[in-house]
């Protein structure tokens, strides 16, 4: 067949033109609509920013919510979603975001870590300890592992696992996170204490001899290291310990000060007792180095004496409060009714300042504590009451 070469050229050339035309047309709407998609996904981020920013959680997950259908990729709107699930408490809403990220294929390394982070704090969150504990594990040799170690330690420290406590705080240290000696120490205490509570005397005091090891200068081995001889009988033995505190830790010898004095009148070595006990209180006075020593003094009129001075040298309510009951046992007070109302009404003024308070986080309590109710850090009670301070 015969080709008309001015008639089929012509054609040929409209043709490749309508050609280029269509797939023009196909390229400017691709690029528009994928123009229009990457404008729509930051007005729909930095909507969520603005909101978040106004403290508008609720519209925030919303315009997040938003962000991600258009741009379903990106991890940042991920993990922006997943923490304000977190923060509103909701906690498996969170864990899915960051399981789907952990599920995709084309995350990167950092993000895959960053994405088993946050799962963990999920997990923590939701009190799902066990799953925590693993997550964090999972993260051992990444650029989280200090961070998630620390967590552990956290966990354990709520589980009251002390040896893996221990384990953690010594990898701490050699990662170079800092000193975790007394934290340890403190550890090997709750050791001593639970392995005496079962009744297994040298599992305790292998504890207490690993935690002074660990730090020698803690205060809380000798504490205890003294009152588990002074239960058995061991006077004697309580009193040497105690007397090392008191070289070591003069400031908290005021906790033990009383049954230092207990101890020296079971084994009868009330004069040395009584020597150490006023060299404390020259260096640190308080309340209870005084009652500590009222104990170890037969003389009514000394007694008196040592309360009415230190009454005159630091003022205080429990002051007046003892001073007012040891009157009342000797009879010295002509209105013995009035001075017993004066002194309960003493009492009852002076027992907020009878209180220790947290250093951290200014949790009051009656009781001392070496690690706080309230922020759980450990040694942040001064080891006076608030009225000695």
């Amino acid at each position: 067949m015969d080709f008309d070469l001015q008639t089929t050229l012509p054609l040929a050339l409209l043709g490749l033109m309508v050609a280029f035309a269509l797939g023009w047309l196909a390229s400017r709407f691709d690029v528009r609509q994928w123009k229009r998609e990457q404008q729509e996904s930051p007005k729909a981020y930095y909507k969520g920013l603005n909101l978040l920013l106004n403290e508008q959680q609720d519209k925030a997950i919303d315009a997040f919510i938003e962000a991600v259908q258009h741009d379903p990729g990106t991890s940042d709107l991920h993990f922006a979603l997943g923490n304000l699930f977190r923060r509103r408490g909701e906690y498996e809403r969170a864990v899915r975001v960051h399981q789907h990220l952990l599920g995709r294929g084309d995350l990167s390394a950092t993000e895959r870590e960053r994405a088993q982070h946050a799962l963990a704090q999920d997990y923590v969150k939701a009190g799902l300890f066990d799953r925590a504990e693993a997550a964090f594990r999972a993260l051992e040799g990444s650029s989280f592992a200090t961070d998630a170690r620390l967590e552990l330690l956290t966990l354990h420290e709520r589980s009251r696992d002390w040896h893996a406590a221990i384990d953690t705080a010594r990898k701490l240290e050699a990662a170079g996170a800092g000193s975790f000696a007394g934290r340890i120490a403190h550890y090997g205490c709750e050791i001593a204490l639970e392995a005496d509570a079962l009744r297994r005397p040298d599992e305790a005091a292998e504890a207490l001899r690993k935690a002074r090891e660990a730090a020698p200068q803690a205060p809380r081995p000798r504490v205890i290291a003294g009152q588990r001889h002074a239960q058995a009988g061991r006077h004697r033995e309580a009193l040497a310990v105690w007397d090392e505190l008191l070289a070591a830790q003069p400031a908290a010898f005021a906790l033990i000060a009383q049954d230092y004095a207990a101890s020296a009148l079971a084994c009868h070595d009330e004069p040395a007792a009584r020597a150490q006990l006023q060299t404390a209180y020259e260096r640190l006075p308080s309340l209870d180095l005084v009652q500590a020593l009222l104990k170890l003094d037969p003389d009514a009129a000394a007694r008196h004496a040592r309360l009415r001075q230190h009454l005159q040298d630091h003022a205080s309510l429990s002051g007046a409060a003892a001073l007012l009951k040891e009157q009342l046992a000797q009879g010295v007070l002509p209105a013995a009714v009035d001075a017993e109302q004066l002194q309960r009404l003493a009492t009852a003024a002076a027992r907020p300042q009878q209180r220790y308070r947290c250093a951290a986080c200014g949790f009051e309590a009656q009781n001392y504590f070496w690690q706080c109710p309230g922020c759980h850090t450990w040694d942040s009670y001064p080891p006076t009451r608030l009225e000695d301070q």
